[in-house]
């Protein structure tokens, strides 16, 4: 996600706000923001889904769009998102 330099800190508000509700969601395993380190108007969510049915059910929930017509105003240019599938974890 690209925001406006002057919208960063009403992104961050907006996420610290809500961190914990979309981290609670029902099948929301896990949940961190990352900031690109050169590009500082980037940042890109991560999140784990126990399913693609919990994750649509979070998209589609009330808590969704709300925060969604929150930060949609902020962007300087079309998000992305990407859902994919694990092929090697190492620990």
């Amino acid at each position: 996600m690209s925001f406006e330099l002057s919208k960063i800190e009403e992104f961050l508000a907006n996420f610290e706000a809500n961190k914990q509700k979309i981290r609670n969601f029902d099948g929301c395993q896990f949940l961190e923001l990352y900031r690109d380190q050169n590009n500082t108007n980037i940042f890109f969510t991560y999140s784990y889904w126990d399913s693609e049915t919990e994750l649509n059910n979070y998209r589609y929930s009330e808590l969704f769009k709300t925060i969604w017509a929150n930060t949609k105003p902020l962007f300087n240019a079309k998000p992305e998102a990407w859902s994919v599938d694990k092929i090697a974890s190492l620990k």
